[in-house]
């Protein structure tokens, strides 16, 4: 999947990549069609890990919007956790996204690793329609996943996606 140089692209522009362009607007349809549960369901199958989820910061707490899990796939959130203890609270600190293939070995992560299950961990930053952080798009495993070389990048092309559909999932459960 080629990516411009141009942080600033238009998300919605696919002119770069033909291949990028059907793949994104095949996951488009599904989260149009069948939501955003299914629609991560779809991202966990080009994956290894376990789980896909999005998460949001909530001052010291991470919070669970959506999470699919291969092993109870009717699962539709996870559990929130105090944001010292996650992968998600380290994905600004690295300019945006994190990819950790076992958190037990990797200096970034040697401290939480002790306070958390997750021993891998990839992950991009979302952010809000005035490009303000709000939370991540991640997916995550109990054991060591070797990361695709493409997980950060097909995470990176779909956050705008899907951090619309977030903010409308849970301007829906609380709504204002």
């Amino acid at each position: 999947m080629g990516l411009p140089d141009d942080d600033t692209m238009d998300p919605t522009d696919f002119s770069f990549d033909p291949t990028a362009a059907r793949a994104i607007s095949g996951v488009q349809t599904v989260l149009e069609t069948q939501g955003l549960h299914a629609t991560l369901r779809l991202l966990n199958a080009r994956t290894p890990h376990r789980f896909t989820g999005i998460y949001r910061y909530d001052g010291a707490f991470l919070r669970n919007v959506m999470l699919f899990d291969q092993h109870n796939p009717e699962l539709l959130r996870g559990d929130n956790a105090p944001i010292g203890t996650t992968y998600c609270a380290l994905v600004p600190q690295f300019g945006g996204s994190l990819a950790v293939e076992d958190a037990r070995q990797d200096p970034r992560t040697a401290l939480r690793s002790k306070a958390t299950p997750v021993i891998s961990y990839c992950g991009v930053l979302l952010r809000d329609t005035d490009g303000h952080p709000f939370g991540t798009l991640c997916h995550f495993d109990l054991l060591p996943c070797q990361q695709r070389t493409s997980d950060i990048e097909w995470l990176q092309l779909l956050s705008p996606m899907l951090a619309r559909a977030a903010l409308r999932q849970m301007a829906a459960v609380n709504p204002s």
